[in-house]
């Protein structure tokens, strides 16, 4: 085995494995170091994301749309079916079959590209050393003339509610459930909690969701959140908001939940909870203590705008710096840091960074919201257009939800684009490239659009920006 490279990659999901290919094209020799294990204990690259995050919980939605929509829907177009039954077993071997495709596709990626594969633990000495400890326990020292850390997140446990990896379980053991929970609980109304939520849901489940937090999607504008914790509730999710849960105790055929409300304790039986109360960064064992790196008050790696740490030539990117948890971030800035490396030029625009709740119906933004520009003292304009002014949406069934685009009033530059409706989160990768090049909500007007489509609603949305909206009544 090569003992030095270029550049030494610890972690091989989106952030880590997009670092090492961009870093192998420019020619540059590359080792990828990644300890995932599955289940089953086989190892594969591809990270949480594609082993137990973004790819199995989107597979899962999708099954559980399809059937909800035979289900409820498809009368209304003259489809008569009788009634669905779902088949857990086929379902999760589809997800599974996805998930082993696409890792599979990862390795032989990284096998295109050059790239030294390492199956094992990787650690930070500091020096530009690395030490690898393979399956067997054995240890090697590896020498990088650059390292980067991108070891991702793993899910927060509760204290008082330990995981016990059957009836009271993380995201991961939430995608593994062999039938469909009577009665689920589901701790945090963020995005894991209510992707998975409304996957149970929608397969028979009576879903109840809890958040301690008062508002309903903080992180979200509150139009979109309004509307979402409305359609939400339509489809049966009870959700419980400044609700803190305290205890959950299990006996023989329960689970039994006690939270906190105004200061009411109530106990509830559950057959299984799900807590989704957010990440944390997986640095356990990462880097020697006296290797230089330093963290953040949250616990992340510390790095500038570029990603480096406090150490020259030493990187740290995805779940484990700042920012958001998303996988396209992480990649993004795996790709700017071997740019880097490289000696290119590179950057990643945080501002604009989309973030998408695969629900239904989706709800996706980017830029900035109302409360977060009355709180910068900015004079803006707001356009809004429902899906249910949208033929595409209704011929879809799914005209719930709108678009609403946020501008400047001083130069009519898109500020914040907020969409929830269907397939936002393909809707929203226009305004993306949009704001990418500083466009104007004039830019959006004067830009065709295909009819009847779902991206009329941004058009739409434009239009009504400055009172001009052609298919739904404007302001007065």
């Amino acid at each position: 085995m090569n003992m030095n490279f270029d550049v030494i990659v610890i972690g091989a999901g989106p952030a880590g494995y997009i670092a090492a290919i961009r870093a192998s094209q420019y020619g540059l020799s590359v080792a990828c170091i990644d300890e995932w294990r599955n289940r089953d204990g086989s190892n594969s690259f591809g990270g949480t994301c594609l082993n137990a995050g973004c790819i199995p919980s989107k597979a899962l939605l999708e099954s559980s749309e399809l059937f909800h929509r035979a289900s409820h829907e498809f009368l209304d177009h003259g489809i008569n079916i009788n009634t669905p039954i779902i088949d857990i077993d086929v379902m999760q071997e589809r997800k599974n079959n996805i998930v082993k495709q696409l890792t599979g596709g990862i390795s032989g990626l990284l096998k295109a590209n050059k790239i030294e594969t390492l199956v094992g633990h990787g650690k930070f000495l500091g020096s530009n050393q690395v030490e690898y400890t393979d399956l067997k326990g054995s240890s090697s020292i590896l020498q990088g003339k650059n390292i980067v850390l991108a070891a991702g997140s793993s899910p927060i446990e509760l204290k008082s509610i330990p995981f016990d990896s059957d009836r009271v379980v993380d995201s991961w053991g939430a995608l593994d459930f062999t039938e469909v929970p009577e009665k689920l609980a589901v701790i945090g109304a963020g995005v894991i909690g209510l992707e998975l939520g409304s996957v149970w849901n929608r397969l028979g489940s009576n879903v109840e969701i809890f958040e301690a937090l008062p508002d309903f999607l903080n992180l979200a504008d509150r139009d979109i959140a309004k509307e979402a914790k409305n359609q939400f509730t339509k489809q049966g999710l009870k959700i419980h908001l400044d609700t803190k849960v305290t205890a959950v105790k299990s006996n023989t055929s329960a689970l039994c939940l006690t939270y906190l409300k105004d200061d009411n304790e109530t106990e509830k039986e559950f057959d299984r909870v799900i807590v989704a109360v957010g990440r944390k960064p997986h640095i356990d064992n990462l880097f020697s203590i006296d290797s230089g790196i330093t963290l953040d008050e949250s616990g992340r790696i510390n790095v500038d705008d570029k990603c480096q740490t406090s150490i020259p030539r030493v990187y740290a990117i995805g779940d484990c710096v700042r920012g958001p948890m998303l996988a396209h971030k992480g990649s993004e800035e795996g790709v700017m840091v071997a740019e880097l490396i490289a000696g290119d030029i590179a950057e990643v625009n945080y501002d604009i960074i989309p973030s998408v709740i695969y629900t239904s119906p989706e709800i996706a933004w980017t830029g900035k919201n109302e409360m977060e520009l009355e709180e910068a003292s900015v004079d803006y304009k707001i356009g809004l257009f429902p899906f249910a002014a949208s033929g595409r949406a209704k011929v879809m069934n799914q005209s719930s939800g709108m678009v609403k685009i946020i501008s400047s009033k001083e130069n009519d530059q898109i500020l914040g684009v907020h969409i929830i409706g269907p397939m936002a989160g393909e809707l929203i990768g226009e305004v993306v490239l949009a704001m990418e090049f500083e466009a104007s909500t004039e830019d959006l007007q004067r830009t065709i659009h295909a009819h009847p489509s779902l991206s009329e609603a941004i058009h739409e949305a434009a239009l009504a920006a400055d009172n001009r909206a052609l298919n739904f009544p404007n302001k007065k």
